[in-house]
Parts: C-alpha cells; sequence; structure tokens
C-alpha cells in the first residue's frame, strides 16, 4: 500500500527539532503527490509519546486496521502515503497512549475541517486557485505604512450580516456585500476575527483547534482566497487576529494530542486559562516553534494575508497566572523569533500586538532589542478615553487628564488606536450608549469622540456598526440592526463617518507624522473648567499644519480665543456640528482673520464659534504663488482673449 518515495528528509526532520523548519506544513498533514503516472497521498503527524497511530476516515468505514502509520524518528513523526488520491476524503487520527487510550484527534495541519458540530480533517488541495492580486501584492512592498493613513474595520463575519434563517453569508456572498460596504465608508483595511477553525461560534475564533484550516462556516479555502483577492482588487487591506498564545481544549483538538501535554506546557500553573477555558502553548518547545511559525507564513503564503493582530500578547510577555509580572522568557523570545521571521520573509507584513503592559520597545525591530512589532494597541487611550466619554460632562474636569496623558507616551511605541469588539460586548454598551445624556447629545459626543480619535496620533481601528451610532452593544449571534438607516440621526452619523474618513485620508498632517513627536504639538492642554483641548497636528510642509480644537461639555461658545502660530488667514476645514451630520450648525462660515494678539504661548490668536461638544478644525488659507518664465501665464491669457472674443 505505501511507498518509501515521498519520506521526510533527515534535514527537514532536525529544522523541525530545532524549532527552524518554518514550512513544517508542507511536510505534515495530508498531501497529495503524483510521480510516474500515479497518485499518493502523504500523511504525517507528530506525536512523540504516542504507541500506535492508525488512519482512519470515510475511505475505511473509520476503521484503522491495515492503516498503521509508520514511526520515522525516535522524536515521534509518524508517515503513511497510500497509492491513491484522497483529495475530499474525511480523515482522524487514531493514537494509542501509553495510558491504554484509544483517541481521535483531527489533523493539526489540516487545510480544511468539516463544518462544526462535526470536526474531522478533510484533504484538501490548496492548490490551482488564479490569483488576480499582483498588482497590490507588487505595491504594498513598496509602502511606508509609517506615514500613511490607515482606519481598520474589524469584522466578525458570522454577524455583520446574515441571510434569512439566521444564516451565514459565505465568502463569496461578503465579498459581494461587506467589500463595497467598507470603500464606501473609506476603510483602509478590515481586520477579521479568527478565522482558525473553532469548534464553539460562541468564542468568534478565539479558541482555535485546526490552525492551518480556514474556518469552513463560510466555505472553502478556496472561496476564502477569492475574497481576499477581491479586497486587493478594491485596494483593501486584509489583517486576521491571530492566536499563538493558546489554544482550544476540546478532545478532537491539540489538547493532550498523543495522551501527553505534547503542545502544552506541562505545569498545569503554566498551561491552563481558567477565564478562556484554553490551554497555553508551550513557547519554549521547538517543535512548537516551528509549528506556529510556519502557521504564520502559511496564511501569508497561500491567503495572501497583510497582517495580523496578535491576541492576548501580555500572556505570552508574562506567565500566567503568576504572582505579578513575572516575565516567561520562553514567551518574549519566541515573539522576536516570530517577528523576525515574518519580516524576513515579508518586510511589509504588518504585525499589530494587542498589548495591555508596559513592557518597553515591543514595536522596536528585534536587531535593536525589540520584540519586532510593527504597532501596538494603545490600549491605555482606549480605556481612558472611555472612561473620560462616559463621565458626566460637568464632572469631566476633574478627569482632565485622561484625555492628555496619552500624549506623555504617544511616541514611545507605534501605536494603534482601538475601539474593538471587547469594549461593546457583555454589557459595556455600544459606543454610543457608553455617551451620558440625551438622545441627540449622545449623538455629538460620539461625533466628538470619534473626531478626536482621528486627530490624535496613532492609526485607527473600529468595530462594526459604529459607522451607524448603533445602540445596542454586539449581539454576536445576530446581524447588525441596519433598520437603523432608515432613522435620521442614525443616518447622519453615517454621513459623518464617511466624510471623517475622506478628511483623514486626505489630510496628511493627520497621518504623515503619526509615529513622531514632530507631528503633534498642544495649544491649550490646561483649560479643565471648560473642557476644552486645542493642538496642532503637523505634516511635512508647514503650510498644511491643522489646528485641532474639542469641547467636551455641552456649552457652545461664540468668538471663542484660540493661539495660533502663524498669522493670516484661516478657513474652517471640519466641524461635527454640521446639520448634515445631526448638528445644529454652529459653524465658522466666513474667513477666519488671525489677530496680532499672543495666546496661549502662540504669536497669534483667532476668534472662533465652538459648537457643544464639538470638534473642529481649521487650517491656513494657501495662498496661489506667482508662477514666473514657465509660459503659463501667457496660455492662460491667450485662452481668456479667445472666450472674449468668443462672448463678443
Amino acid at each position: 500500500m505505501a511507498v518509501n518515495t515521498f519520506f521526510p528528509t533527515d534535514y527537514q526532520l532536525h529544522l523541525f527539532h530545532e524549532g527552524s523548519l518554518f514550512q513544517s506544513h508542507q511536510l505534515f498533514g495530508a498531501h497529495i503527490y503524483r510521480h510516474s503516472d500515479k497518485v499518493y497521498t502523504r500523511f504525517c503527524v507528530w506525536a512523540p509519546r504516542a504507541l500506535k497511530v492508525r488512519l482512519v476516515g470515510d475511505f475505511n468505514n473509520w476503521n484503522g486496521s491495515g492503516y498503521e502509520l509508520q514511526k520515522v524518528n525516535d522524536e515521534g513523526v509518524w508517515i503513511l502515503i497510500i497509492d491513491q488520491d484522497f483529495e475530499g476524503c474525511l480523515y482522524k487520527y487514531e493514537i494509542f497512549t501509553e495510558k491504554g487510550e484509544v483517541l481521535k484527534k483531527a489533523d493539526p495541519y489540516a487545510f480544511y475541517s468539516e463544518l462544526r458540530p462535526n470536526t474531522a480533517s478533510i484533504v484538501y488541495s490548496l492548490e490551482g486557485y488564479k490569483w488576480q492580486d499582483e498588482q497590490w501584492m507588487i505595491q504594498r512592498r513598496k509602502r511606508n505604512f509609517l506615514s500613511e493613513p490607515s482606519v481598520i474595520y474589524e469584522v466578525h463575519l458570522g454577524s455583520w450580516m446574515k441571510k434569512q434563517a439566521e444564516e451565514f453569508l459565505s465568502y463569496k456572498e461578503l465579498a459581494e456585500e461587506l467589500l463595497p460596504y467598507v470603500l464606501e465608508h473609506g476603510f483602509t483595511h478590515i481586520e477579521i476575527l479568527p478565522l482558525v477553525e473553532h469548534p464553539l461560534d460562541d468564542s468568534w475564533g478565539y479558541q482555535g483547534t485546526g490552525y492551518y484550516a480556514v474556518t469552513s462556516r463560510y466555505g472553502t479555502p478556496e472561496e476564502f482566497m477569492y475574497f481576499v483577492d477581491q479586497c486587493h482588487q478594491l485596494g483593501i487591506g486584509v489583517i486576521l487576529d491571530w492566536v499563538p498564545g493558546h489554544f482550544c481544549k476540546d478532545a478532537h483538538g491539540l489538547y493532550q494530542f498523543d495522551g501527553t501535554h505534547v503542545y502544552s506546557y506541562s505545569h498545569v500553573k503554566d498551561r491552563e486559562n481558567p477565564v478562556w477555558g484554553t490551554a497555553n502553548f508551550d513557547l519554549g518547545k521547538l517543535e512548537v516553534q516551528s509549528f506556529l511559525i510556519s502557521n504564520a507564513l502559511f496564511w501569508m503564503q497561500n491567503y495572501h494575508i497583510d497582517g495580523f493582530r496578535m491576541d492576548a500578547v501580555a500572556n505570552i510577555i508574562y506567565w500566567p497566572n503568576g504572582d505579578g509580572k513575572v516575565e516567561n522568557p520562553f514567551g518574549i523570545e519566541f515573539l522576536k523569533k516570530l517577528n523576525k521571521e515574518i519580516h524576513e520573509y515579508d518586510p511589509s507584513f504588518l504585525v499589530i500586538g494587542e498589548d495591555s503592559t508596559d513592557f518597553p520597545r515591543v514595536t522596536t525591530p528585534v536587531c535593536y532589542g525589540g520584540l519586532g512589532f510593527d504597532y501596538k494597541w494603545n490600549m491605555g487611550w482606549m480605556n481612558d478615553m472611555l472612561e473620560y466619554m462616559e463621565t458626566p460632562p460637568y464632572f469631566r474636569s476633574k478627569v482632565h487628564s485622561k484625555v492628555t496623558f496619552s500624549l506623555l507616551y504617544a511616541f514611545s511605541e507605534n501605536f494603534m488606536l482601538p475601539f474593538s469588539h471587547d469594549e461593546v460586548v457583555h454589557g459595556k454598551k455600544s459606543l454610543l450608549d457608553k455617551m451620558p445624556g440625551e438622545y441627540l447629545e449622545k449623538f455629538a459626543q460620539l461625533r466628538l469622540l470619534l473626531g478626536y480619535m482621528f486627530a490624535h496620533p496613532g492609526k485607527k481601528l473600529l468595530f462594526m456598526g459604529f459607522e451607524m451610532g448603533q445602540f445596542s452593544e454586539w449581539k454576536d449571534k445576530e446581524q447588525l440592526d441596519w433598520n437603523l438607516l432608515d432613522y435620521e440621526m442614525h443616518q447622519k452619523m453615517n454621513v459623518y463617518v464617511k466624510e471623517l474618513t475622506k478628511f483623514y485620508k486626505r489630510s496628511k498632517p493627520l497621518f504623515e507624522l503619526d509615529h513622531l513627536q514632530d507631528g503633534f504639538e498642544w495649544i491649550d492642554v490646561n483649560n479643565h473648567h471648560q473642557s476644552i483641548f486645542s493642538f496642532i497636528r503637523k505634516g511635512k510642509k508647514l503650510d498644511e499644519n491643522l489646528i485641532v480644537i474639542c469641547n467636551f461639555t455641552g456649552v457652545g461658545y461664540e468668538n471663542y480665543c484660540v493661539g495660533i502660530p502663524f498669522t493670516g488667514e484661516y478657513r474652517e476645514v471640519f466641524n461635527s456640528d454640521y446639520e448634515k451630520f445631526g448638528g445644529a450648525g454652529w459653524i465658522n462660515k466666513k474667513k477666519i482673520i488671525s489677530i496680532e494678539e499672543p495666546y496661549h504661548r502662540q504669536k497669534y490668536s483667532v476668534e472662533l464659534t465652538i459648537p457643544p461638544f464639538g470638534f473642529l478644525i481649521i487650517r491656513p488659507v494657501k495662498k496661489r504663488k506667482e508662477r514666473k518664465g514657465n509660459g503659463k501665464e501667457k496660455v492662460r491669457s491667450h485662452a481668456i482673449g479667445r472666450r472674449e472674443r468668443k462672448q463678443t
């Protein structure tokens, strides 16, 4: 039945066991080969403490007799080669343990799995899809994301929109429905909650079992390739939530794979996550490093993913369940090794760390002693701003520093500002409902919060539903409340988000120097009595600077004085109180002329109308420079002359 043609080489096995086989998915799992007019299927698995391993599936009536795998080395790599094409077959490994148990395990390296609640792996080839995103991939490698605008739309595919009878949209249907919506709203990327195969819908993918299998809930691997391909052709980047720290403990998965803790720490205190009900990967085990780093490269290579948002980084940097913050050297070295390999493979790939700690140099390159992430979620900013906004406006003067504190450390890392799914679920309320006050005040304050977020240094991430002012918190079993768009204020909120993203993307000072102190300067940071903040966002060109004013109370002002650095004429370029956004129309229609009176430690000042709960931006009016000696003036005068002659 079996042949020895496709056995792993000693070198492959050596690299795997030393933690350096970063294409281990090409060795392990189920693979179909063609050789001398014959088709073979090879199954390979790592089960170091197993006494015997057999292959079972729908091809042998789930009876492993005669389908024993051969142990090829002392470290527990098992292999079986069958001279048949098993494409589409269901299978599992039947593992006989030292304790006398017989376990039926899904393949850790399977590329596809049965639809839950079934748990078998499926033999599936990833070859043959014709990608059409070459232009995107070329351009991605030329881009500098630090100095580009980024507005990421975080999505749970199962609850963004549903079909009748609460059915999920497929990957192809999502491409048709979701992508035009993302494009219309101006988002630069989508970030998708984990798509590794997982048994329980309620886990949202964060408790995975099949790290190499894109979930079958929404379709096949090829259909997901199509989804990503369509994103790229429309100019939308794709970021996946990825969970390399811990995994699901369901019986068919990685947990106690051969009857022992093969993938997880052996010590219970290090292994168990009682809150999540998961087990922590043993990140010091070299074979686990090969498994996880290969998995990262696998998603990059086979699905053209543009980035990872890495979940629960704090649980990797520090020992779980430890007393205080005890650093985990295995976790830290793993993150460095992982990020180094990712960026050596593709420097343009984004790795974003969800890290709630103050661990230093998270976004410093590994070669300079850092962890090597491209961005770190600014959890401190998120927590402070939500606490500030949930404070009644007349008490905000007492928590003034919640707004200002983030600028003390804003440039110590490359930060991303997140309002993620975690902030709008499990009784935390939606962003709109977190805002205190009456109906219209809630909308005004959400517009203000979003405006401040877009003007604050750092890239932006927001969870689906914010853009229509969803009143309910996220209901993961239902679709978004699309009917809200039939109501005026929700329509206007939707218009506001579209205009805000559009304005942000065309305003270089809001993103060009995001990661540098040079891109930000406070004008007035101390006005806690009125809770009004003003600052400058700077680009590479001085005449493009933006003056931002945020009023966090419900009191409006006429002739409010703000210091400015340059004399001349200014105009208002954005205001959250436009009537089309749902505001009352407290705007600055006329030209704003500077006064030669110093204020706020600036040489000049202007007087402005400041709306209640208002966010507004002014900028200097550019004067057209006279063009000399290039002939264009003459061409223009000739054109004017022709028009005049025609009219006569």
